[in-house]
């Protein structure tokens, strides 16, 4: 066994937020592409070079120096050395080379010996979404064995699996999962985050995964962003303390069960600045100051590299316009020198494709930089692996950058023990499926539900309620495992599930209706509250929010909740005329503009996404059946609500910010706040009778995007032809008349690619279950616009259309416009006024676009958007 020496000087997670220092800042160092290439050396003064080099070591004194929480050991580091010296350029590259799971074979494997493997969200093994824990085992005992069959690449060195168990292990079927990082956050308590990843640990490694790609260290500074339930909080010091936490609940403590058969690898993600966007944009630019950087964004490494850390992902988005994937300064001089980290640095989904200069298949800046693994999904990983081996001969990379990342994978490996412990199906928890969704993981994940939950407004005390009352149960999220859990639930989106898809866990209403049952009372479940004349019930618990999302799918453009579609609020308001009492139970993943939400509710919960644990609410909102209270509010807010659907960037100041910034804070509600039921009415916020207006006049109509990198809610898309139509539930589908797959054009699986085989109509489209209304578009100059690429000559019409509810629609033909362009993107735009005629109702939209056509080609399409201002270019369709 290689032993590991623990550094027993570590520093606590407990350490002041780095302060402010007034020393110049240096924007711009280490770059990319032709910025990281080196002018001949009689081009540059002597001086210069010395002032560049002082300016360095002036910006490094911003960050903190700290000590390894592990100290090198001079064993594990000699047979680092040793296998390093029996290793060729190929088997070196291919330590650094991570595909998925969809994209390769055991044979690969066997072939390449790569250093690791991921699944992405709504990748499983055999491609099946249902595939048991013994399946996934079976993939990762192949792929192991094979990495270490020597008979082909001639050398055994273990590949470890990653997965995305970013709420529990949330890709598995049947597993627990807990709250979203934002609901956690507000329950503020780093022990129970601790006892979480350690049951996250456990449920992985039944599967026979190595690693997870977890904690999300992003301190959010704009709520727009989609990504805003995966921070804890827009508090530095919450990040910096949880992710201390959860790193030791995954990996164990450094001076305890440091990897043991009980642990897994975490990742500290994403390194820098992914919650600090301009406008809030997924993989956006963040123009921070260094210093800020320091403050807010670098605090969730201090407090998981303190904790042990052995592998951080870098971010996709940049920093000063410098991608971050090839920012040498950050992974290199930052992160590795002067924080001292001696783990490696993992890539995101094809995050080196995006540095200028590079494409997915080929990018020696990002190995240059400090990148020690590129993450290559898709079949992009071969060229990948040849045009890094090249780089590597021709000296582009060199010899000793190569040495450094794969020393950098073996030492991690090495101390997980990797070399030693048995394969995968053998290890100890692998295979112990009573595990997966164990009944004492519940449990944790139910407290973690309670102690989550943010009461903001709670009228008259209507709150706790007895359980021997007669309750309706509304809301389309009161029966909704997949809606309650969000993204990174099952699927990637978290979108396309089903309760069943869900054994063992609980609905809030489930949750609610055995509460109330075994006290005597009575429930209503009726998503639209519509009632008998015979029912009347006592109270009303609505459970409504936001649609399951992930990352840039979530980017919004303001606020406001239901935005031109207040569906909800007509329910809250519906059931106020009736004189019923209403406890609004809120789901979403951050902090929206709901002011006439709120004055159509007597109690209003912030519950965020609280997984699969919905019991947990009820057990919060009811007394037992002697009317005394089982469980109190104890949840704060880790994010500052806003005042207006465009105060998005509203966030608590720091200690250290100056009292004009600090005047400058003005939520709706701050930050810190929640009532409990001891709390005084003095002690509230008051909520009644809230401005309602929408503040139009302060933001012209917005766009309104219906398929941007994926289907927007409430919309789904199908495939139809005369005879029939079906939804969309995997990224491949066809019928008789066409095929359709999802396809990469600028990000993952942001097109879609329609083969048409001519025998028949096929048509490709949007659809809601309800409809919505398009009114203010259609009054003003709006258009439909969508990017289109078609290879073949259309020799019939290809129809883009629109339809509303009773099967009403208008088309436009554009197949000149398409031909006029043949193998080539274009972006089309129509306005609305095309789709005008009757008896078209654009206040019952179903159906706000499709493509239809009797002729044979191939086409792709991506960016479908209604626009509230129309190009220049948008045709008008007049007669």
């Amino acid at each position: 066994m290689t032993t590991i020496s623990v550094n027993t000087e570590r520093k606590s997670t407990k350490l002041a937020t780095v302060s402010y220092l007034s020393l110049a800042v240096l924007f711009g160092l280490g770059g990319c592409g032709e910025a990281q290439q080196a002018a001949p050396a009689n081009t540059v003064a002597p001086e210069a070079v010395a002032k560049e080099e002082t300016s360095t070591k002036n910006t490094l004194d911003l960050w903190p120096a700290l000590t390894p929480a592990i100290t090198k050991d001079a064993e594990l580091e000699a047979n680092i050395t040793a296998l390093l010296n029996n290793m060729t350029v190929e088997q070196k590259v291919a330590q650094m080379i991570q595909p998925e799971i969809r994209d390769i074979t055991v044979e690969d494997m066997r072939k390449y010996g790569f250093g690791s493997y991921l699944n992405g969200g709504g990748a499983y093994p055999n491609n099946d979404k249902h595939a048991t824990p013994a399946d996934w085992i079976a993939l990762a005992e192949s792929l192991y064995q094979a990495s270490v069959d020597d008979s082909v690449d001639g050398i055994n060195i273990p590949t470890m699996w990653g997965t995305d168990a970013v709420h529990g292990h949330n890709n598995v079927i049947g597993a627990t999962l807990f709250p979203h990082n934002i609901g956690l956050g507000a329950a503020n308590n780093p022990k129970l985050i601790e006892q979480i990843a350690a049951i996250t640990a456990k449920e992985v490694m039944v599967t026979g995964i190595d690693w997870v790609f977890a904690p999300t260290v992003a301190v959010v500074r704009d709520d727009r962003w989609g990504r805003s339930y995966e921070g804890y909080s827009e508090d530095p010091t919450i990040v910096r303390d949880y992710s201390f936490a959860i790193v030791e609940g995954l990996q164990g403590a450094v001076s305890g069960d440091f990897l043991s058969d009980q642990r897994v690898l975490s990742t500290v993600k994403h390194f820098l600045g992914d919650g600090g966007t301009e406008k809030g944009i997924d993989q956006g630019d963040n123009i921070a100051s260094e210093q800020m950087l320091v403050d807010v964004h670098a605090q969730g490494y201090v407090g998981g590299l303190n904790a042990g850390a052995q592998s951080v992902m870098a971010s996709f988005n940049s920093w000063h316009g410098v991608k971050n994937h090839g920012n040498k300064y950050l992974l290199t001089d930052v992160l590795k020198d002067r924080m001292g980290f001696d783990g490696f640095v993992v890539g995101d989904w094809n995050g080196h494709g995006q540095i200028p200069g590079c494409t997915n298949e080929s990018c020696a800046q990002a190995a240059n930089a400090g990148l020690d693994i590129f993450m290559v999904p898709t079949a992009a990983w071969k060229p990948l692996f040849e045009n890094t081996v090249a780089q590597v001969n021709s000296g582009e990379i060199s010899q000793a950058r190569l040495d450094d990342a794969v020393s950098r994978i073996l030492r991690v490996k090495f101390r997980a023990g990797l070399f030693d412990k048995p394969s995968p199906a053998n290890r100890p928890l692998s295979g112990k499926t009573e595990l997966i969704g164990h009944a004492s993981h519940r449990e944790v994940a139910r407290q973690a539900v309670r102690e989550s939950l943010v009461l903001l407004k709670n009228n008259q005390n209507i709150l706790p309620l007895s359980p021997k009352l007669t309750v309706l149960v509304a809301g389309d999220a009161a029966d909704n495992i997949g809606k309650q859990s969000g993204g990174w639930t099952i699927t990637w989106q978290g979108t396309d599930n089903k309760n069943a898809d869900f054994p063992g866990a609980t609905s809030i209403y489930a949750g609610i209706e055995q509460v109330v049952k075994q006290a005597g009372g009575q429930t209503l479940l009726s998503p639209t509250g519509e009632l008998s004349a015979q029912q009347k019930p006592d109270v009303a618990i609505v459970v409504f929010g936001e649609e399951p999302y992930a990352e840039g799918n979530g980017d919004i453009d303001n606020l406001e909740y239901q935005r031109g579609d207040k569906r909800d609020l007509a329910l809250l308001k519906q059931l106020k005329a009736q004189g019923i009492p209403v406890v609004s139970v809120f789901i979403s993943g951050r902090p929206m503009w709901v002011n006439a939400e709120f004055n159509a509710s007597d109690a209003f919960v912030a519950a965020w996404l609280p997984g699969s644990e919905g019991q947990g609410i009820a057990d919060v909102l009811f007394t037992d059946v002697d009317g005394k209270v089982q469980h109190d509010f104890v949840g704060k807010l880790s994010f500052s609500w806003p005042a207006t659907p465009q105060q998005t960037t509203v966030n608590v100041p720091l200690p250290t910010e100056s009292a004009e910034i600090k005047a400058q804070y003005q939520p709706l509600i701050p930050f810190g706040y929640g009532l409990t039921y001891q709390s005084k009415a003095s002690d509230a916020v008051v909520l009644d009778h809230l401005s309602e207006d929408n503040l139009a006049a302060e933001q012209t109509l917005a766009d309104l995007p219906l398929f941007e990198r994926a289907v927007k809610s409430p919309w789904s898309m199908y495939i139809a032809t005369r005879a029939e139509r079906q939804g969309l539930s995997s990224s491949v589908a066809q019928n008789s008349a066409l095929t359709i797959r999802t396809m990469d054009r600028v990000v993952q699986e942001d097109a879609r690619f329609v083969s048409f085989n001519g025998s028949e109509q096929g048509v490709v489209g949007l659809i809601s279950n309800f409809p919505r209304d398009f009114r203010a578009y259609s009054n003003s100059d709006s258009a439909l616009s969508l990017s289109i690429k078609s290879t073949t000559s259309l020799q019939k019409p290809l129809w883009l259309g629109m339809a509303c509810e009773g099967d009403c629609r208008q088309q436009v033909d554009i197949a000149q416009q398409v031909n006029s362009k043949l193998g080539e993107w274009q972006s089309l735009s129509f306005s609305l006024a095309c789709f005008a005629r009757a008896p078209m109702d654009f206040g019952k939209i179903t159906m706000p676009f499709y493509l239809a056509t009797e002729a044979k080609g191939d086409i792709s399409f991506s960016d479908v958007v209604i626009q509230a201002q129309p190009s220049d270019n948008t045709i008008q369709c007049k007669e």
